[in-house]
């Protein structure tokens, strides 16, 4: 069996990995990064990384406090936050967000550093992977909760750096279709999941079945 922590470390694993879904963001970031140098592209993914890394912490921090001054409890910011990433799995699974980031990678200026904008914000630390930050602390408040969803977006963000850095081997070896499946696949785990934070908000209320 397994326990709750392990419960819940798994599922804010897949959650984070879902949202922020590395594979998909590799070929938007050779796109962005056409005809610069191996090293230009490094820099810009490590940058890249970075920015998002301390846009999340800074959610992971604040963000229930920003809830609170303004009067949204969590269980509504819950509800909220589950048809956000609903919506989110829905244009995974019928390919709308992929073709969205497509078309912010085909608009930028060939002069401009795309390593804030669009790759940091929206595209890695957009409000899916905002939404669930905050999502997931207020599923176990405290200081354990905080450290376990740091460590996991780290995790994450450490893979995306490494996705990134070998984008060009990844595109060549699993293609467009490889891509398509898997953020495919992606979505229904995120659709699934973004219910359960559904469920859970309104049992907070009294309505229907909870886990939290």
């Amino acid at each position: 069996m397994i326990d709750i922590d392990t419960a819940y470390t798994i599922t804010a694993f897949a959650t984070m990995l879902v949202v922020i879904d590395p594979v998909a963001i590799a070929p938007l970031f050779l796109a962005l990064t056409q005809g610069m140098r191996p090293e230009q592209r490094r820099r810009i993914a490590v940058r890249a990384t970075l920015t998002a890394a301390f846009v999340l912490a800074i959610f992971a921090f604040f963000g229930e406090a920003v809830l609170g001054f303004i009067g949204i409890s969590m269980p509504a910011f819950r509800i909220a936050g589950g048809v956000l990433l609903f919506l989110t799995a829905l244009d995974m699974l019928f390919d709308r967000r992929t073709k969205r980031r497509e078309d912010r990678a085909h608009h930028e200026d060939d002069d401009h550093d795309p390593s804030v904008f669009p790759l940091a914000i929206p595209l890695i630390a957009g409000p899916g992977a905002i939404a669930s930050i905050i999502l997931l602390i207020g599923e176990k408040p405290g200081g354990e909760g905080l450290i376990t969803i740091l460590g996991i977006t780290a995790l994450t963000l450490v893979l995306m750096l490494v996705v990134l850095i070998l984008s060009p081997r990844l595109d060549q070896m699993i293609g467009k279709t490889g891509i398509d499946v898997i953020t495919r696949i992606l979505g229904m785990l995120l659709a699934a999941l973004s219910v359960q934070f559904v469920l859970d908000g309104l049992s907070a209320y009294g309505f229907g079945p909870g886990t939290g």
